[in-house]
């Protein structure tokens, strides 16, 4: 059958996924969790140089950490817009000009050693973090309804996936081979993502109608810049000092304006009056609290184990054995996609949510009383981190049940956003803990075993918080989408021209 002519008869042609669809459409889902995972790996990726970063290109240590402060503001301000943007003008589109910005991004890093030139190469890279909304979206647009849930859990999990797995994968190539080595992997792997969506992903034909908004998209960037900032170099400007707050307020102000001005206009970047929903806002808090509680336990966990012997609690581990420590969290993330998925469809995404928090607040209890073993350590981090690959799956079937199908990605961009920010806010808490909870051990300073505790009960805390959020949410009530015409379990979906007629329209 011609493109025009499964244009003209869409209702009669099977949708993808179905026997006549091409072979090629069971790749889609490995093909965008992949491109999911190079990203997530992203973010993590030069977390083991930056205490090199110094000696390796003769910046100071302020400089290093903007290597990646840099990458969470774009990706902050690029996830949504992004998302907007692919859900207006095709979604596919957009996700390989995000993947050819990451490999451009990585093979800047790969050639330089200025600290100038790698800050805007990973900015380059966090800009690349749209991917995961935007593969969620094709995804709910592509499939056959039976196999959105479980994909979908796949392709969300991706981004905890990426993170614990980033760090292990750096320690072992900072160990053995030149540091650059790291950023052309990453070049490689960004065009083998290219490659294979030119090959095996198709365009949706879905769309948001509408202008593009320029001035929300200017204001947008402008608060969450602001707001970003302050956050994760507040404990380095200080929380009180000048700069800290002027950027909060500032934000504040602009804020309240931007937000007056998009609820008035006809095409918002972001559609608040949808966001402000409960349903989608709690979904959104629970999502800040749940990245804040997922982060701690990558950021604590290698360093804990680091700690030298001296200090009477630490292992003194080496830096490759401290990234390995989180490597069976990233393996379980992988293997209980597939769980969360069917928790969410038999229970509801709100029951998998909540049980999510609480498995996540029990793995960090465990942490606070199994500091001193290295394979608890494991245990504790591997618990929160099943945790986490539930709360991750969850999250973006919660969306997608309170928002039309034309704003997946934007209304997925913003949710994970919120993760970021998050993670942002949980930084900028451990920096000040380890910081501030200090004693001196045979002539060095460093954190008291204390502040290791005191972060877990913070990031247990946390996780308590998104339960109590999760469970104002409106209950679920399994089967009710099923129920009701031209539907998809997890979210409201219109019936659409399938993949062929979209391919033949755009």
């Amino acid at each position: 059958m011609t493109a025009a002519a499964s244009a003209s008869e869409p209702l009669s042609t099977p949708p993808p996924g179905t026997a006549s669809a091409p072979a090629r459409s069971r790749f889609v889902v490995p093909v965008l969790a992949f491109c999911g995972m190079v990203v997530a790996v992203m973010q993590t990726l030069v977390v083991p140089l930056l205490p090199h970063v110094p000696e390796l290109t003769g910046a100071s240590a302020g400089a290093a950490g903007w290597l990646v402060t840099v990458t969470l503001l774009t990706g902050a301000v690029f996830t949504p817009v992004l998302g907007r943007v692919g859900d207006m003008y095709g979604k596919r589109r957009v996700l390989l000009a995000s993947l050819g910005v990451l490999t451009v991004g990585s093979v800047l890093c790969a050639l330089s050693s200025d600290i100038g030139v790698l800050i805007t190469g990973r900015a380059l890279q966090g800009a690349a973090l749209a991917v995961i909304p935007l593969g969620i979206s094709i995804i709910r647009d592509e499939l056959p309804a039976e196999r959105v849930l479980p994909s979908i859990a796949l392709m969300s999990s991706t981004l905890g996936i990426g993170a614990a797995t980033g760090l292990p994968i750096a320690a072992v190539v900072m160990e053995n081979f030149d540091w650059h080595t790291m950023f052309w992997a990453s070049a490689a792997l960004g065009l083998l993502d290219l490659l294979l969506v030119l090959a095996i992903v198709p365009e949706s034909g879905v769309r948001a109608p509408g202008r593009f908004d320029v001035p929300g998209t200017l204001g947008l960037a402008v608060v969450l810049v602001g707001v970003l900032l302050a956050i994760t170099q507040g404990s380095e400007w200080g929380w009180a000092s000048a700069p800290t707050l002027g950027l909060l307020g500032a934000s504040v102000v602009i804020g309240l304006l931007w937000g007056r001005y998009e609820l008035r206009t006809p095409s918002p970047i972001m559609d608040l009056r949808v966001s402000g929903r409960p349903a989608v806002l709690l979904t959104n808090v629970a999502a800040l609290l749940i990245g804040f509680s997922f982060y701690a336990n990558s950021l604590v966990t290698a360093q804990l184990v680091q700690e030298p012997t001296s200090t009477g609690y630490g292992l003194g581990a080496s830096l490759v054995v401290s990234g390995l420590c989180l490597l069976p969290g990233g393996l379980a993330m992988v293997a209980l996609s597939p769980l969360s998925a069917r928790i969410s469809a038999t229970y509801g995404p709100r029951t998998a949510l909540a049980l999510a928090a609480v498995v996540m607040t029990v793995g960090y209890v465990v942490r606070f009383f199994t500091s001193h073993s290295l394979w608890l350590i494991v245990a504790g981090a591997t618990v929160v981190a099943c945790g986490t690959a539930i709360a991750y799956s969850a999250l973006p079937a919660l969306v997608m049940r309170a928002v039309p199908v034309s704003e997946t990605a934007s209304a997925n961009g913003l949710n994970t956003l919120m993760r970021s920010v998050g993670q942002a806010g949980c930084s900028a808490v451990v920096t000040a803990v380890l910081a501030r909870v200090t004693f001196v051990a045979h002539g060095r300073t460093a954190p008291t075993l204390h502040a290791y505790l005191l972060i877990f009960l913070v990031a247990a805390g946390a996780a308590l918080a998104a339960l109590a959020a999760t469970l104002m949410l409106p209950s679920d009530r399994p089967g009710r989408d099923a129920a009701r015409g031209g539907e998809r379990p997890g979210g409201t979906v219109t019936v659409s021209p399938p993949a062929s007629a979209a391919r033949g329209n755009a």
